[in-house]
């Protein structure tokens, strides 16, 4: 009865109609060759990434001398560059300014008719062998072409708008002349990998683009994505080999000099020494590369063999990569509560199919919070058995769930939603039916042994899913007494203070606990600096949560030279009066780099909104009763106050508004911004302000350029970011995606 959702999802209150055709994919069948990079990829993802691949039809290798197109989790040139040398690829960089109107698309692979008439006449381009086609509109795609230098170092996002997108049907079938020495276009690739080599291009591109087009539902402009472009040069070894055959089948011979010396110039003897210098250098390198991912190889693969069969893991570690996708099956009874069902007309942001979390309320609580807290077990279900892609979908499922203003109850509602698919859809129809409304894969994961281990190493403080695996399947411990008893020295001095204070940082914060550190702190900054202090309190005390599980705290001032290295002088004081026990870590991140936006290509790895100066330490409160007394024991009395986890966050006034805004709202609301600022507006956005992808030129969003027009109110320096972003302002409350 699938058949009938659209007829039963048309009668709805006031004529609204709900629009119930699947999610459509994105069709790459007409791609180039496309190899997987395996570096910094679990094999389980791995898999669900080629299988995802093929599913979308893209023509998939395993010998990245096939390829052309190299998906990735790399962002620099450097990195893209090392991983293709340890590959044993022999290479010359190419510019990226340069690969305008490139075609990434083929025909498609199939054996070539003996009858099809000879190709035009070829041209020659930098070791390319490039032909040009009568019309090659229906087969081929371009790079974006608008032709922007890459930033230093960085390649991937470079470039501004696009003038055409990665669709087949906008292909130009005829191409200007290009007034650079490059032409307008790189050949296409011969029409089969098995029997020819493909061109010698190679194109790395940013592992982001296939998450991009499957959320988005059509392929991306691969130029915002590009991360490298290389030509691939003839194997030394094998032209060697190749010719010395030739030389040996033709009875030719190699004679030494007159002088006795070996065939070949000073300069050619230097070359090859120094080629072999370098080679041995990237073997060492790659094999101390490969020693360090083997462990992580290693867990993956037994977390893979201890979850292949879980109904809360993803299809690809249950096997299931050859089944075909299943359609949610709906009954008879299902089908007559659907249609007489009164549902309410949809929010517009539901109408309007609006992806990103920015570009809509999502309040603290929701109507439908039963369901979406099943949805919640299994991803942190999918979280800890390293499925991140899972963790993406589900985060965007629920943030839409979760943004929805009416108690859901059908099934036509939920793939009515964006970033909900018929995975969700039949969720929910097995919470809704099932008599206790539970999910079966939410409450295997909650009683799954091994799962149960795992969240108890995530809870600690310091301790991530990837350290709760190391733990559990490389040091084999199962309970916090074995991480004292045989790990302890192991432990980053983080990690010993969060197994330490283990059942006190499970304790949640009042908002009146939170107010009170918050007023202290304002205090002590106001003490070393002076009395323009202002302290915000973000995070989820500020999203109206009643209990926080640590504190968050930003501080900033009026004068930029006051909040240089303002957080050590507030961190200072506050040990000296005993509130803060413990400084975990201290980063001058922003200070160092003269309080300027973060630039566009930085060497901080994975900082996020995190890229301003921050101390994070432990905290007690020092008021208690009989607070100095001496007990019969002689000893003092000792402060029963739990300790608290407590974030100072130092951020320039003149971007207080991008760090308000950042560390307020829930992590898929602040993942959503940067995503929006990306692809809508061409920027980065980060909580150390904005800058623009390509030229990396500061975006002052809080136009706090001209002394006329800065704002002397963090709120309204808040304001204007979504407003110079084009979003409608989202009041913290309504920021609350989980």
């Amino acid at each position: 009865m699938s058949h009938h959702h659209t007829t039963s999802a048309s009668r709805v209150r006031n004529e609204h109609t709900i629009q119930l055709s699947l999610p459509s994919k994105p069709d790459l069948s007409t791609l180039t060759a496309i190899y997987v990079l395996p570096a910094h990829i679990a094999t389980a993802e791995l898999h669900e990434i080629e299988h995802q691949l093929v599913t979308l039809g893209a023509p998939l290798t395993y010998d990245i001398r096939e390829a052309c197109l190299v998906l990735g989790k790399v962002t620099k040139p450097r990195r893209a560059r090392f991983e293709l040398q340890a590959r044993k690829l022999r290479f010359k960089d190419v510019d990226t300014v340069h690969l305008r109107g490139t075609r990434v698309h083929i025909h498609h692979i199939q054996s070539q008719a003996k009858d099809e008439p000879p190709p035009t006449k070829r041209r020659k381009f930098e070791g390319f062998d490039t032909q040009s086609t009568e019309d090659d509109s229906t087969n081929s795609a371009y790079l974006g072409s608008s032709a922007v230098s890459s930033a230093p170092g960085e390649g991937n996002d470079a470039g501004a708008e696009s003038v055409s997108q990665l669709s087949i049907s906008q292909a130009p079938t005829s191409q200007k002349k290009d007034p650079s020495p490059y032409p307008a276009a790189l050949p296409p690739l011969p029409v089969s990998l098995k029997t020819e080599k493909p061109a010698n291009l190679i194109m790395v591109i940013d592992l982001e683009w296939l998450k991009d087009s499957v959320y988005l539902r059509e392929p991306q402009d691969l130029q915002k994505y590009l991360v490298h472009a290389v030509e691939i040069l003839p194997d030394v070894m094998q032209s060697s080999t190749a010719e010395a055959s030739t030389s040996k089948a033709s009875g030719m011979t190699t004679s030494p000099r007159v002088d006795g010396s070996p065939c070949g110039s000073p300069e050619e003897l230097r070359g090859i020494v120094e080629r072999a210098k370098a080679e041995a250098e990237l073997r060492a390198k790659s094999q101390a590369y490969h020693s360090r991912t083997a462990k992580r190889d290693r867990i993956s693969d037994a977390a893979k063999h201890d979850f292949t069969d879980r109904t809360f893991t993803s299809a690809a570690s249950r096997n299931a990569s050859s089944q075909r996708p299943h359609l949610l099956h709906q009954t008879t009874s299902d089908y007559e509560e659907d249609a007489s069902a009164d549902l309410p007309p949809m929010p517009d942001w539901v109408r309007e199919k609006k992806l990103y979390a920015c570009q809509r309320a999502t309040p603290l609580s929701s109507p439908n919070d039963a369901f979406i807290a099943q949805l919640k077990k299994i991803k942190t279900a999918r979280l800890l058995t390293n499925d991140e892609v899972g963790v993406r979908a589900y985060s965007t499922s629920i943030a839409s769930l979760a943004a929805y203003p009416y108690v859901i109850q059908t099934t036509a509602e939920v793939l009515a939603l964006p970033g909900c698919d018929q995975k969700i859809a039949r969720l929910f129809h097995e919470w809704r039916t099932s008599p206790d409304h539970y999910i079966q894969a939410a409450k295997d994961a909650e009683r799954d042994p091994i799962l149960k281990v795992l969240r108890l190493f995530y809870e600690i403080w310091g301790v991530g899913a990837t350290t709760a695996r190391e733990f559990y399947y490389d040091k084999k411990w199962r309970e916090l007494d074995d991480v004292v008893e045989y790990g302890w020295s192991s432990l980053s001095r983080v990690q010993q203070i969060g197994v330490k204070y283990y059942d006190e940082f499970l304790l949640k914060v009042p908002r009146s606990e939170v107010e009170a550190i918050a007023g202290i702190v304002e205090r002590h900054a106001c003490k070393v600096i002076d009395q323009r202090i202002v302290c915000v309190i973000v995070g989820g005390y500020r999203r109206g949560k009643a209990e926080s599980g640590d504190v968050d705290l930003i501080l900033s001032h009026p004068e930029p030279i006051a909040t240089a290295g303002l957080v050590e002088k507030v961190v200072k004081s506050l040990e000296e009066e005993g509130w803060v026990t413990h400084t975990l870590t201290m980063n001058l991140t922003n200070t160092k780099r003269g309080q300027e936006t973060l630039p566009y290509i930085s060497n901080t790895k994975g900082a996020g909104f995190d890229t301003l100066d921050k101390a994070l330490v432990v905290w007690q409160d020092q008021a208690f009763p009989g607070k100095g007394s001496v007990g019969v024991d002689g000893k003092k009395a000792k402060n029963p106050n739990p300790h608290r986890r407590v974030d100072i966050i130092i951020a320039p006034w003149r971007t207080i508004g991008c760090a308000v805004a950042g560390w307020t709202s829930g992590t898929t609301f602040q993942r959503d911004l940067r995503r929006y600022a990306k692809h809508v507006k061409g920027w980065k956005f980060d909580s150390s302000g904005v800058r623009e992808r390509g030229t990396g030129k500061w975006i002052d969003v809080e136009r706090w350029t001209d002394p006329k027009t800065r704002c002397t109110s963090w709120k309204d320096a808040e304001r204007r970011v979504f407003d110079s972003l084009g979003l409608e302002f989202r009041e913290p409350s309504d920021r609350c995606t989980g």
